[in-house]
């Protein structure tokens, strides 16, 4: 219980180190609750949790279906290695691969997240087809492991370079700052396309195991790639016998208005990496699912992975109580409810401030791109210009509104819980609105 003569801020400052920043200064909130779509700290005040965490709390906070889940899995075990079976792990890999997109079935390595999975996804894709190379995006995020994070294409990688070898990246499209220098979707996709079929070519499509895409970019501005795309790579890694793998960690579980962004954009991997939305992040848990005529290769060879807490029980009991709350709510449905509203909502903003140079998004999953200006598309923040004190003013604007909301770069991510309310997502755009006011006028538009 939080203790109200203890200084928690001096105390987590001293002792815990937070991620992906440098600690001195450091004083965000102090959460203490967490209930529905809002989040509480120490001093009782609310911020409504405007991105589900990290695209994770994908049934808001502390649902109570999940809550017993756990409490009942905790009174009946607690732990046991994933080498002997387990009822509820087996359950929950059921009903996963009922939802995953192949009519041949297919079956599941659990994992506590998403950068062991991309991992795990890798391994596995090399072991089958016995080829080293594996192609990721520049423009992605995989995680922050050795592995994960070669695979990652944006500035987080360089901590782990040179990293795991084998690893190459290739551009994807992006219409709001094309790579291939074209103003029309259709062109772009035909350009990227051929570009990821040169650096195959280039590269030894033989040697090649595995091509690895978010098939909505996830950090890294929620792109949605052009019609076609996805489609054409499936068509290439096809003809080079080539596995196709979806990182599909901040897609999954309903954020793109279906069970997987797979059958949003009806595009068929041969594997799906999960975690996050999987137990709505209140277990850590993650895995692969993997296609049946893939995954009967480790019928008679060696699976050459393994982790202790692979399938945790605490975890699976939370998945499958998870999964009966988006079957029994509808919640995959909900989500094109909620792409209505916030596309109204944000393309509000969008018109009315200067700073906001594209929305977009797809379900419960957009993004707002900051800019200096909509004529010059300028980035208001980035790794190579612009001012990040812009952005850090600009999140601290929000939560002393009462909002949070993720964001890298000039990128704001506006991805809530399945389960908000349309009045809540007004107080969540009322409040970007009077941020974005602010930001106006510091950069003088």
């Amino acid at each position: 219980m939080t203790d109200a003569s203890v200084d928690y801020h001096a105390l987590h400052a001293r002792y815990v180190l937070t991620p992906w920043s440098a600690q001195a200064g450091l004083k965000p909130p102090v959460m203490v609750r967490g209930e529905g779509c809002f989040l509480y700290d120490m001093e009782g005040r609310r911020y409504l949790d405007f991105t589900a965490g990290l695209v994770a709390v994908n049934l808001g906070h502390g649902h109570p279906r999940v809550v017993q889940a756990i409490k009942m899995q905790a009174e009946r075990l607690c732990y046991v290695p994933p080498s002997f079976f387990n009822d509820v792990r087996a359950e929950l890999a059921e009903m996963l691969i009922k939802m995953a997109p192949w009519a041949e079935g297919g079956r599941v390595f659990f994992t506590t997240g998403g950068a062991e999975a991309n991992e795990d996804a890798i391994k596995m894709a090399r072991l089958i087809t016995g080829r080293p190379k594996v192609l990721a995006a520049y423009r992605s995020y995989h995680g922050s492991t050795f592995g994960a994070g070669t695979l990652t294409g944006d500035d987080r990688r360089f901590a782990v370079e040179p990293g795991i070898p084998g690893v190459i990246h290739f551009f994807t499209p992006y219409p709001y700052r094309s790579p291939f220098f074209s103003s029309d979707p259709t062109e772009e996709t035909r350009r990227a396309l051929d570009h990821l079929e040169e650096v195959l070519k280039l590269e030894g499509p033989e040697h090649v195991a595995a091509v690895v895409l978010e098939p909505v970019v996830g950090t890294n501005g929620v792109i949605i790639y052009p019609n076609g795309y996805l489609e054409g790579v499936r068509r290439i890694t096809e003809r080079y016998h080539i596995m196709l793998i979806f990182d599909e960690v901040m897609t999954g579980f309903g954020r793109t208005g279906a069970a997987f962004a797979a059958q949003t954009f009806g595009v068929t991997p041969d594997m799906i990496v999960f975690a996050k939305g999987v137990t709505s992040a209140y277990v850590p848990l993650g895995g692969v699912l993997i296609r049946e005529s893939f995954a009967r290769h480790f019928d008679t060879n060696i699976l050459w992975c393994g982790h202790t807490f692979s399938g945790h029980p605490l975890a699976v009991a939370a998945g499958l109580a998870a999964q009966e709350v988006y079957r029994d709510e509808r919640l995959f449905e909900r989500a094109r409810e909620i792409e209505g509203w916030l596309r109204q909502g944000l393309g509000e903003l969008s018109r009315r401030h200067e700073v906001v140079g594209e929305v977009r998004g797809i379900g419960a999953m957009f993004a707002l791109e900051l800019v200096r200006d909509k004529a010059s598309r300028a980035p208001l923040a980035s790794r190579y210009a612009g001012d990040p004190a812009l952005i850090r003013d600009f999140h601290a604007t929000l939560l002393r509104r009462g909002v949070y909301a993720f964001g890298r770069h000039h990128i704001l991510l506006v991805a809530p819980p399945l389960t908000i309310t349309r009045e809540e997502i007004n107080l969540g755009v009322e409040a970007i609105d009077a941020a974005l006011e602010e930001l106006a006028l510091k950069v003088g538009t």
